[in-house]
């Protein structure tokens, strides 16, 4: 098998002065390409890539996160393996990786945490904790405050992976949307709608808004529409148009088929993605139609 790794950091709106800062972001998937190419499997390497968008400022996940109604900090996060494995967390507060977390529960047993249960899972489990205002950034506070609209914050960060052993794993995270109710879920910890993968078919994370995806089970329909050896690009535009003829919103989609190749789509704006596959020794960069 090709071992590839594809990232998005959200389908959004991306002004002039944030674009190198999401391209930027968007080298996180040299960090799980690492992982691919010394061996480690497609669920480490996706871990791995999420973490660095994670720990970025630019994206909507942990550090960086937008603040519900509350002015706090409320994470999702999925993983899960082609093998049909996975884990998930939702609106946990207090967690530094909540993609890690949710690893940890797939490597477990599969199921969806939320809350407080989660964040005690989380410390039993050794994750790594934080005072839950350590994880508001200024920018998202001064937003906050002065009630402003940030058209330009991602919805969803996410990460897709195949490895020389023929594995596919996606994950994804979120801080939610800006001034979200205390307590919603959207699409990220959402089987079939934030993220799916089968290894007989392909993996996909998805991007944008929750309450458009989850309806149409976006990530899988996405990838039911790999079905017959088409193209990741087609499907991927496929599974958006589908979302655009049902429900109103906007929604992008990265995949890997189980041969590695790579196919994205999305009806914002712009969407930042990059992608590392064999033979190719640089991140490449999509951030504008």
């Amino acid at each position: 098998m090709i071992p590839t790794i594809i990232v998005h950091g959200g389908a959004k709106t991306i002004s002039d002065d944030k674009v190198a800062a999401n391209n930027a972001g968007c080298t996180a998937a040299a960090a799980g390409w690492a992982v691919l190419i010394s061996g480690g499997s497609a669920a480490e390497a996706v871990e791995a890539a999420i973490r660095v968008l994670e720990a970025d400022q630019t994206f909507n996940a942990s550090l960086g996160a937008t603040l519900n109604s509350d002015g706090e900090v409320e994470l999702d996060a999925a993983i899960m393996e082609g093998s049909l494995s996975w884990g998930a967390v939702a609106a946990v507060q207090g967690v530094r990786h909540p993609i890690s977390v949710a690893r940890k529960i797939m490597d477990d047993k599969p199921r969806l945490l939320v809350a407080r249960g989660a964040e005690r899972f989380a410390i039993d489990c050794g994750a790594e904790m934080c005072k839950k205002e350590d994880l508001i950034a200024e920018e998202q506070w001064q937003q906050w405050k002065e009630d402003q609209k940030v058209s330009d914050r991602p919805n969803t960060v996410g990460c897709v992976a195949l490895d020389a052993g023929g594995i596919l794993a996606a994950g994804t995270s979120t801080g939610g949307t800006t001034k979200q109710q205390q307590g919603r879920v959207g699409d990220t910890a959402v089987v079939g709608s934030g993220l799916y993968a089968d290894n007989k078919l392909g993996a996909c994370s998805t991007t944008g808004d929750g309450e458009s995806i989850i309806p149409v089970v976006l990530a899988k329909t996405a990838i039911d529409f790999l079905t017959g050896d088409r193209h990741p690009d087609e499907a991927a535009q496929m599974a958006i148009d589908a979302l655009k003829s049902k429900v109103k919103g906007e929604a992008g989609c990265i995949l890997v088929d189980r041969q590695g190749r790579i196919g994205w789509a999305y009806n914002s704006s712009h969407m930042a993605c990059a992608y590392m596959t064999q033979g190719q020794d640089k991140v490449a960069f999509f951030t504008k139609k």
